[in-house]
């Protein structure tokens, strides 16, 4: 294309432009596919250039890249991009001269996070492939392509199967129990499937597999045996017929293992160990210590429920089934702590919460946040956008809320992400380093006329544990953009801020800080506080030990599972559960073949880091519990030190390296088993 040319698709396109924040009021979707495909023509043409000119120095390598990487963070995951992110990994020039950097005499005068740069850069070509002969190389690539393939079609068949189950109901008794919403969420699946004249309240009703519905008919439904024909239909999804998942659970293991093979590791798990900061033993160690101590817990869970059933004259109590106990649990649940989240929303007023969060921001972290609405072209009315500030009053951060749910054109859920990163490298005045942006993105309920948006609980959690991913991205103190904020660290650390923050909204001057009835300004009952407190740990035993089971099965299968060997899947699967589950499994149970976090998802040999990222974040907020959560020096000292080591060091330093330099010891899981109520209390005395 000639350079004029060139220049009226820049002009004509608001993503091609160089801009401080994004025009997001100019982007149309008509700018989007023209846009990315020029885009990345020109990174294709730039990467060429740097494998052309790369010389092992900061300024010819670290440099051009660093640009390279950041313009493609600005573009959106498309297939494309996935083609050009893998080039990148396994370019040779690139990668040769990071190990120059590496063996020169220069390597130990660079900082820390140059050298976890230069480390990180390394270990990702190497996964890659890139250090492969070439035959090799291209087994490697065959069974990367096959990998993703059978992925793919992993979550097919899972979603096929669970689309082909419908149950249809046409007399009310057989629901009874379950809420209004659920009804509804029937009917509304009986029209979509021709029963123009389905209603909530006279039916007919359309039972599925997908999560609301089959959640609710496991909560709520009193009908037994609609519990269990759901249930059994639920755990053997995609393990027969057209859908059957078996096979390809098997190839997906015997690729996986080749790969770790090809590249010089002895299972994959350690494959997937060498860019977490866990290791394989060490997920293993904490993966055990948490069964042991919630054991006991489960089996008492199981005789609460079974007394409880009793007394409310269940014929099953003695003999409770899978289908009975999150029914059971639910109905204990109520006539313990009887919270009705619908009921607590007028408590919760989105502007209150976001200023007690503010709040507690600036007396943890000295920072302020205040709007700056205007400064920043947004992409809906209902965005605001903040600055952030530090003690001395210098901007030190941006970012963008978007709290509603506009279900047209939003998907479901919550999240934090970056719209750019700190850096020297791209500075915009040549002096002081580009601050970092953020954007946090809700799906709330929408005010209507003057009532501001009413949250549930639930929410509120949600909004503190986004903020906090926030947090690590914008008070990042590192300049070097390849490291900077969330970018760099290690998966099975990223969520320690995120969750810690959480641990707030338990915190009761802080809830009460913000839990004022909307209309009456009057607070949150107490009585609702300590139920709020105490249905955290309701059943925590049961819980952990579910998490657990996934954690464990997944581990077992990366490490000492033979594919094509004397013990199927579904043996290791009744081995695991042997020790994590108190309730052994049915025979025909096949959930291994709707396991897609593992099998379709990006959770291979890493579902342990839900839990190691629970007893990070726990243990990091035990450090304020020892200050004394009431005294305002000391937890100002401890949110001061939490800043400068979590928040601000990024991914340019080791995560356990950074963990220590906070806590002044390696991690432990006891903060997580006293929140959970886990830890035996010692006898005062």
């Amino acid at each position: 294309m000639a350079a004029s040319a060139l220049d009226d698709v820049v002009e004509a396109n608001p993503l091609l432009l160089d801009f401080e924040f994004p025009p997001f009021d100019a982007v149309e979707p008509k700018h989007v596919r023209p846009g990315i495909r020029t885009l990345l023509n020109k990174l294709e043409r730039d990467l060429e250039e740097l494998e052309r000119t790369v010389e092992p120095s900061w300024p010819k390598l670290v440099e051009p890249l660093e640009k390279i990487v950041d313009r493609l963070s600005v573009v959106w995951g498309i297939a494309e991009k996935v083609k050009f992110q893998l080039r990148l990994g396994q370019s040779k020039p690139i990668y040769n001269a990071f190990k120059a950097i590496r063996d020169s005499s220069h390597w130990q005068t660079l900082s820390d996070a140059r050298k976890r740069i230069v480390e990180n850069q390394i270990k990702e070509a190497v996964l890659n492939g890139v250090s492969l002969e070439d035959d090799k190389r291209e087994q490697f690539n065959k069974i990367e392509q096959e990998l993703e393939r059978l992925s793919q079609k992993f979550g097919e068949n899972v979603l096929d199967a669970t689309k082909k189950f419908e149950k249809l109901i046409t007399d009310k008794k057989e629901i009874e129990g379950l809420p209004a919403t659920a009804l509804g969420l029937a009917a509304q699946s009986a029209v979509s499937k021709g029963h123009e004249n389905a209603t909530a309240d006279n039916g007919p009703w359309i039972i599925t597999l997908d999560a609301p519905s089959f959640i609710a008919v496991m909560q709520h439904a009193r009908n037994r045996s609609l519990r269990e024909e759901v249930y059994r239909a639920y755990i053997s999804r995609a393990s027969s017929g057209d859908l059957d998942n078996t096979e390809i659970i098997e190839q997906i293991l015997k690729l996986r293992l080749e790969k770790a093979k090809l590249l010089g590791y002895n299972n994959y798990a350690e494959v997937s160990m060498a860019t977490k900061m866990a290791t394989v033993d060490k997920a293993g160690e904490l993966l055990e210590k948490l069964r042991k101590a919630s054991w006991d817990a489960a089996i008492q869970d199981m005789e609460d429920l079974k007394k409880f059933s009793k007394s409310q004259g269940a014929l099953e109590a003695e003999n409770l089934a899978h289908w009975d106990i999150n029914f059971w649990s639910e109905r204990l649940r109520e006539s313990k702590y009887d919270i009705n989240e619908e009921e607590l929303r007028p408590f919760f007023s989105l502007p209150k919460v976001m200023d007690g969060l503010f709040n507690l921001a600036k007396n943890l972290f000295g920072i302020d946040i205040e709007p700056a609405d205007g400064l920043a072209p947004v992409w809906n009315n209902d965005v605001k956008f903040f600055r952030v500030k530090d003690s001395s009053g210098s901007p030190i951060a941006y970012f963008y809320f978007d709290p509603y749910s506009r279900p047209s054109e939003k998907r479901q859920g919550a999240w934090m992400d970056e719209v750019v990163a700190r850096s020297r490298v791209l500075s915009r005045d040549g002096t002081s380093s580009r601050l970092p942006v953020a954007h946090m993105v809700c799906n709330q309920t929408p005010p209507v006329g003057s009532k501001p948006s009413l949250m549930t609980f639930r929410e509120v959690e949600t909004v503190f544990h986004e903020f906090g991913h926030a947090l690590q991205h914008m008070l990042t103190k590192e300049d070097e953009g390849l490291v900077a904020g969330i970018r760099g660290i290690e998966w099975d650390a990223v969520e320690l801020p995120s969750q810690f923050m959480e641990n707030w909204c338990y915190h009761r001057e802080t809830l009460m800080g913000i839990a004022k009835h909307f209309e009456t300004g009057e607070s949150l009952p107490e009585e609702v506080y300590l139920k709020l407190v105490a249905a955290r740990t309701f059943r925590a035993g049961s819980l952990s030990l579910r998490q657990l089971k996934f954690a464990s099965l997944d581990l077992e299968l990366h490490t000492k599972y033979v594919p094509g060997g004397p013990e199927s899947i579904y043996d290791v699967d009744r081995r695991v559960s042997e020790k994590t589950q108190v309730i052994p499994p049915l025979l025909e149970d096949r959930f291994l073949c709707s396991f897609s976090h593992i099998f379709a998802g990006g959770y291979a040999a890493g579902y342990y880091s839900y839990k190691w990222a629970e007893v990070l974040s726990a243990d990091a907020f035990s450090a304020f519990e020892d200050a004394g959560l009431d005294n305002d020096k000391a937890v100002k000292e401890t949110g001061h030190k939490f800043r400068e080591t979590i928040l601000a060091l990024g991914g340019g330093k080791a995560p356990l390296d950074v963990f220590v330099q906070f806590r002044g010891r390696e991690p432990t899981p006891d903060a997580l088993l006293r929140h959970n109520g886990l830890l035996p209390v010692a006898a005062s005395g």
